[in-house]
């Protein structure tokens, strides 16, 4: 009895991810758009990532001990960019993709247009949804948090971050759209680099920003389809031209 209760809530599970992901097609097909259905990273042994602890530790004015026995810190290394694991990995730009994608299983999409579906938007803080997305010649990554920034008043935090320099990144502008209900929001901006944390961007609330209210007047059924675009910026067009 207990296998068979196991095995029952597996295939209830996938029906209601294959149910989802066919609403979000049949929403979306029409704008050619590809649909990722993007389950949530929660964690109850949340802890903040090394360069949250870093600049928390700056803002309050505490310096990290000097040792000069240590070995000095490579710059040219990266610190796992995954949100809500305190991952030890470091490593170069070039690795990123592939060690978010071997170790931390994040999916990857490619497209100029795709929509970001992120599903059980009930669950509490801190909850992550995160994809990768391949376009034209770089990949984004694509962060949605649940978290709360006042004691008992959960938000929401959309951000893309470019898997590159900041100086790569300033060549992007990307849109998050939500369109639900006769209701549409935008935002749109420049990605950051993801040697910038995403942690400093959704303290800096330099993202789409979403309390409780506003996001159930965007989701389905406890859903949130998320349109993502991405284009080069203006200026470097004008860049290349001239």
């Amino acid at each position: 009895m207990l296998f068979f209760t196991q095995c029952f809530g597996a295939v209830l599970d996938l029906i209601h991810l294959r149910f989802q992901h066919y609403k979000a097609k049949r929403v979306f097909s029409a704008a050619g758009q590809l649909v990722c259905v993007v389950n949530p990273t929660h964690s109850l042994k949340y802890a903040p990532t090394r360069c949250a602890a870093a600049q928390a530790s700056a803002e309050q004015g505490i310096l990290p001990p000097c040792h000069h026995h240590e070995a000095v810190h490579d710059p040219q290394l990266v610190p796992c960019t995954c949100p809500l694991f305190s991952c030890p990995w470091e490593g170069h730009l070039e690795v990123v993709v592939s060690h978010l994608r071997q170790t931390h299983r994040i999916n990857i999409l490619q497209g100029a247009e795709i929509v970001f579906l992120a599903t059980d938007m009930h669950l509490p803080a801190p909850t992550d949804w995160i994809i990768m997305h391949s376009c034209l010649g770089h990949q984004f990554l694509l962060v949605l948090r649940k978290q709360e920034k006042y004691e008992g008043h959960p938000q929401f935090f959309a951000t893309m971050m470019l898997i590159g320099t900041p100086t790569q990144a300033d060549n992007f502008t990307y849109r998050l759209e939500l369109n639900r209900n006769q209701r549409r929001l935008k935002w749109e901006a420049t990605p950051r680099s993801v040697l910038e944390c995403v942690d400093s961007v959704i303290s800096d609330g330099d993202c789409l920003v979403l309390n409780t209210s506003l996001a159930q007047l965007f989701s389905d059924n406890g859903s949130l389809a998320i349109g993502i675009a991405i284009t080069t910026s203006k200026v470097h067009n004008a860049e290349a031209e001239m």
